[in-house]
């Protein structure tokens, strides 16, 4: 691999009738863009369009009368009755029901997805699938990747509140062909803005420790234009100091449908700040975080006899670090906060060639990340840029990439039996423009109306973060010649599901991960010395999970006080190996066990509870570090129990609620010793007037 240096260029870019314009994004890039190449690109590249995944069924029957919906666990449009995937919905009548106010924890009811709390209230989450790591899952907002290339601490920064998600979708395991490089172990998509009536909606949520969210948005449907927008505002002093934030987003989505194509644009921005209580490391309490997020794309899909979807994005991320929140309590070596900005720039297109045979998928797309910051990236040789907002600090950093994947995927589908093969061909400037190849597979079979049984098989890739390639500590070094970290994963199940309320599924799976990124440094290696990223370790990861899903309004008839009962449980077992004269600093650290379940049923009229349970069991532990004595000693992390409970006063134009979060105030962590918050009272009312 090509070591990195300042000259590196991703690719080279060059609008000479845009230059001097303040409006282009490619200005803000700093970068030449040749108009060949970007011709080319718009000919070739755009998205992949939305990912549709919707609410579980089985084969298409009279005798079971469930709607069929169009899912992504694809790239050729699929009825979820067809494919051989794991995929989870969640949808706006589940998350309305559950005691959840952020992504974060409403994740946490998803069976092999690992929620990793640093903040309350989703402030800052690492979120991750079946064992891997926070940067091998893609997140996606209304079917567009907006992953941080920067680290996946950040991936989560919504551009968006979560009181105006409408839908979850959660593909469990691999998805590169679907959605390209670092849908690794998973992907998840934020749906907003679908509802089809004109509507106006409001929100006001307050809690112990001064917390407060408020919230308007408006749904405008007429006969071709459908405008959503929303604005919201939340704030809290924190449980524990220096765990306070203050959050505002704005966000907007149209959609304009005419007879046979749609666009649609999203606009985005965020704004957080907060903080960061022993976030990174527990010596340095009154950490700080800052962070914006701007976000826009625009999606075409035409319906034809070959569908096509196309979308172009930009998402810009803006963050400042703080070791000591007070400049008058830093110590005499600390000169300068941490600051980044990530451009992302992106397009993509996907079409379907309908015939006897089935249905063939072709697509392309091409993504540019590039950072500036004072810690993360190559020298800049003559030049250090001012920081946009910002009074103090230089950019004297800076790094390009740029990702180009092809798709080509063939599905078919005869009575019970449905098939689908497909790969990704992937080229990108950190690996000389290299071909990789990623393919895939996966079968399902119906084997009566009720049980369906599938299987599959997909490799899968991921990029080093500009994390891993560049970040450099007192005990830390990056390593910038990382290659893609690569996995073989193999997956079988049976889905159940009946007329009568009842769903289940039962799946394995076995990932081969190798190239993986570790921490470590040699056993002989002096005192002191410091630990850097490598490709040297292999990880192999089986797991086993199981839900079941209760309709208890069908299930038993004739009676109104039970609702829903759901329940799920994984396991996970991984072997890590690693060559002779070699060590690691990290120890396994992933959920062995995971339970979770939701129970909600009616008290009276209008009135209902919902509880839920959540159980974790952690291997691996962590250092605690005693401030006052200096001192650190290991800890392992011990299992724990949560109970939480929401009460609903339900009514057509409103909705009262009142919950409680770690009901019986278990302490607990999710990382390190930053102990999360206990009993948390929160009460609120939403109001939705339809026009």
């Amino acid at each position: 691999m090509t070591k990195l240096n300042s000259s590196k260029k991703g690719f080279e870019i060059m609008f000479k009738k845009w230059q001097r314009t303040n409006y282009a994004v490619f200005c803000s890039l700093k970068k030449n863009i040749r108009i060949g190449m970007l011709s080319a690109s718009y000919l070739i590249l755009f998205t992949y369009g939305q990912l549709l995944a919707q609410n579980d069924t089985t084969i298409t029957n009279k005798k079971i009368n469930l709607q069929e919906i169009e899912v992504s666990a694809r790239r050729t449009p699929v009825i979820y009755s067809e494919i051989g995937r794991v995929v989870t919905v969640i949808s706006k009548k589940e998350i309305e029901a559950l005691p959840v106010q952020s992504v974060d924890q409403l994740l946490e009811y998803v069976a092999h997805v690992d929620v990793r709390q640093r903040g309350p209230l989703g402030i800052q989450a690492d979120v991750s699938a079946r064992g891997g790591s926070f940067d091998q899952v893609m997140i996606l907002l209304n079917g567009i990747n907006i992953t941080d290339p920067q680290t996946g601490h950040l991936s989560l920064n919504l551009p968006v509140d979560f009181s105006n998600i409408e839908r979850v979708e959660i593909l469990e395991g691999p998805g590169a062909r679907i959605f390209g490089s670092n849908a690794f172990s998973g992907a998840i998509n934020f749906i907003t803005g679908s509802a089809n009536q004109s509507n106006l909606k409001a929100n006001v949520m307050a809690g112990a420790h001064g917390l407060y969210n408020m919230g308007a948005s408006g749904n405008i449907v007429n006969d071709q234009l459908k405008s959503f927008v929303s604005v919201n505002k939340s704030a809290t002093d924190g449980y524990i100091h220096n765990t306070d934030f203050e959050v505002y987003n704005l966000f907007y989505q149209g959609q304009l449908n005419l007879e046979k194509e749609k666009l649609e644009l999203q606009i985005g921005y965020t704004d957080k700040g907060y903080g960061a209580n022993s976030f990174y490391t527990a010596a340095y309490p009154n950490q700080y975080e800052q962070t914006k997020t701007t976000f826009a794309s625009l999606s075409f899909s035409a319906q034809s006899k070959n569908p096509l979807k196309s979308s172009v994005y930009w998402r810009r991320h803006q963050d400042r670090f703080e070791l000591y929140r007070n400049n008058d309590d830093a110590a005499s070596w600390y000169h300068n906060h941490n600051y980044h900005l990530t451009d992302v720039v992106g397009a993509n297109i996907n079409t379907v060639i309908k015939s006897a045979l089935g249905k063939t998928a072709v697509g392309a797309d091409i993504r540019s990340e590039s950072i500036w910051s004072n810690v993360l990236g190559s020298e800049l040789p003559d030049t250090i840029w001012n920081i946009p907002g910002e009074d103090l600090g230089f950019f004297t950093k800076k790094y390009n990439r740029t990702n180009t994947s092809f798709f080509i995927e063939h599905s078919y589908t005869f009575n019970r039996l449905s098939l689908s093969a497909g790969l990704m061909a992937n080229l990108n400037s950190d690996i000389d423009w290299k071909f990789d190849y990623f393919p895939g597979f996966d079968i399902s079979y119906w084997v009566n109306n009720n049980l369906k049984i599938f299987g599959s098989i997909n490799k899968s890739l991921r990029m080093p973060t500009y994390t891993d390639l560049f970040y450099s500590g007192p005990t830390n070094v990056g390593n910038p010649d990382l290659e893609p970290e690569e996995a073989t994963t193999y997956e079988s199940g049976i889905k159940y599901r009946n007329n009568q309320g009842i769903s289940m599924h039962i799946s394995s799976f076995y990932r081969l991960g190798k190239n993986m990124i570790d921490w470590g440094k040699p056993s002989d290696a002096a005192e002191g010395s410091q630990w850097t990223t490598s490709n040297i370790s292999e990880i192999n990861t089986i797991g086993i999970e199981s839900t079941l899903n209760l309709d208890l309004q069908k299930l038993f008839q004739n009676q109104h006080f039970l609702q829903n009962l759901n329940l799920s449980y994984s396991w996970l077992n991984q072997d890590k190996s690693l060559p002779v004269g070699y060590d690691s600093n990290y120890i396994f650290d992933y959920l062995k066990h995971k339970f979770s379940g939701s129970f909600q049923h009616n008290i009276i009229s209008h009135l209902s509870a919902s509880w839920s349970v959540l159980y974790q069991d952690r291997l691996g532990g962590y250092d605690e570090y005693d401030i006052i004595s200096n001192t650190e000693s290991s800890k392992n992390y011990e299992p724990f129990t949560v109970v939480d409970l929401k009460l609903s006063w339900r009514k057509p134009t409103y909705t009262l609620y009142a919950e409680a979060t770690n009901l019986f105030d278990k302490k607990y962590t999710d990382i390190g010793q930053l102990y999360q918050p206990g009993r948390w009272i929160k009460a609120g009312i939403n109001v939705r007037i339809n026009l």
